[in-house]
């Protein structure tokens, strides 16, 4: 979304109602991100016993599977940090005039796209390391 919508958004065409359209399309999308977060984690707990010996000793799995599933956990953390507080945290700042907001809230400001994108690019990570379990 922010790769895409956001740079549409800036357009001047979107001025007045940049604000509503970009949290209406954000709440929809989430509900479409933890679907496939769900499904992804169901699917893949399935296809982990086929790769695993035993799933009681994790010590015996191939390191670049644990890599994987450390990095999985940390994007569903991130994105659910992202979606549950600095979302709306945010949201609720950019409704208040910049001139009251903290230089804390203004970091928090900067920091919520890039958050964003740093989930993108881990989920792009966590392809390529699917690839690999795959090739192990």
């Amino acid at each position: 979304m922010s790769l895409v919508l956001v740079p549409v958004f800036k357009c001047e065409g979107f001025a007045g109602e940049r604000r509503v359209l970009f949290q209406t399309l954000a709440l929809r999308f989430r509900v479409v991100v933890w679907a496939s977060i769900i499904a992804l984690v169901a699917t893949g707990s399935i296809l982990l016993t086929s790769r695993v010996a035993s799933l009681a000793e994790p010590e015996g799995w191939p390191f670049v599977l644990k890599l994987k599933l450390a990095a999985v956990a940390v994007l569903i953390s991130l994105t659910a940090v992202h979606d549950f507080w600095l979302g709306p945290k945010v949201a609720g700042l950019m409704r208040r005039s910049p001139v009251d907001r903290s230089s804390t809230e203004q970091t928090l400001i900067r920091l919520s796209p890039w958050i964003v994108r740093l989930g993108l690019i881990l989920a792009l990570v966590i392809l390529l390391l699917a690839v690999a379990v795959v090739r192990t």
